[in-house]
């Protein structure tokens, strides 16, 4: 099927965006690195008549790490540059890997997290790491600035808490506290070749023995990427044995709202968010001891 056509504009500051924004009006979409966008539009799913990239733009494109204050991605930084970047293979590894882990080498070439975020397909997986590690979305808009926490921008498929005219231009995460540990594994039909049918991510802090700190997502099991806090209270304050986990895998499962498709049926989704979640909290606690 062919694309559509549409006009391109590849402005150079983001005051551009917002004008051409306005002025192409509802027609108009926001490019990144376009993996999920041009797929839209080559399957009639989207005819915009306006397509704005965001690639000339200065400063899009960082990816930033500070001991006390953590890490920036940039709207424009590729999911490849993510998954190698020294400092988030360090301090971030669970982020690295799920950009590691996204699609094919060719996605991750040209697909960016920020991208992936904004598509809010409730099977991202590079939501459920950023969710349980506490981020927050910068938006940039005509008005000016804000700060969202990532669990508050999805709305639905494909829907997300962005108002006309505005754009998402980073994602920060906070710097790890001590022994913290972050984890997270996905299951899908044929590897990374097919969207996640199963996602779950979690961050556990420990004080000595006791789980002091705890978040925990499941994705591809609901509209949005869900949060599991029952399952969460059946750890927090308590030693991480595995009668204590086995528990809070199965509470995930029952918080989890999943469906029937294409790539999975709801009842082996609910099977599969209690045992990712059981290994995924042996796999926090470990890395949280190590550190």
């Amino acid at each position: 099927m062919r694309l559509s056509r549409f006009d391109l504009y590849a402005p150079a500051t983001l005051e551009e965006v917002f004008y051409l924004l306005q002025a192409k009006g509802p027609d108009a979409r926001i490019m990144a690195g376009g993996t999920d966008l041009l797929l839209k539009i080559r399957h009639g799913a989207l005819k915009p008549k306006s397509v704005i990239g965001l690639k000339k733009i200065q400063g899009l494109k960082t990816i930033s790490f500070d001991q006390s204050s953590g890490l920036t991605i940039g709207a424009t930084a590729l999911l490849a540059e993510v998954a190698r970047h020294p400092d988030i293979v360090k301090h971030y590894p669970t982020i690295a890997q799920a950009a590691r882990g996204t699609a094919n080498p060719q996605i991750r070439n040209m697909g960016t997290v920020i991208g992936n975020l904004c598509n809010a397909s409730p099977a991202a997986d590079n939501a459920p790491t950023l969710l349980a590690m506490d981020a927050k979305i910068r938006i940039r808009g005509p008005e000016g600035e804000r700060v969202l926490p990532l669990d508050q921008f999805f709305k639905g498929p494909g829907q997300t808490a962005l108002i006309p005219y505005e754009i998402v231009t980073a994602v920060h995460v906070p710097a790890p506290s001590p022994n913290t540990g972050t984890a997270y594994l996905s299951l899908s039909a044929r590897g990374k070749m097919d969207c996640t049918a199963v996602g779950v991510a979690a961050m556990v802090t420990m004080t000595g023995k006791t789980c002091a700190g705890v978040r925990l997502f499941v994705g591809a099991c609901g509209p949005v990427p869900l949060r599991a806090p029952k399952a969460e209270d059946i750890l927090r304050g308590q030693e991480l044995t595995e009668e204590v986990v086995e528990k809070a895998g199965t509470q995930a499962s029952a918080e989890s709202r999943p469906i029937s498709d294409m790539r999975a049926s709801g009842d082996y989704r609910t099977e599969m968010v209690a045992v990712l979640t059981r290994r995924v909290l042996r796999e926090a606690h470990q890395r949280a001891l190590a550190c």
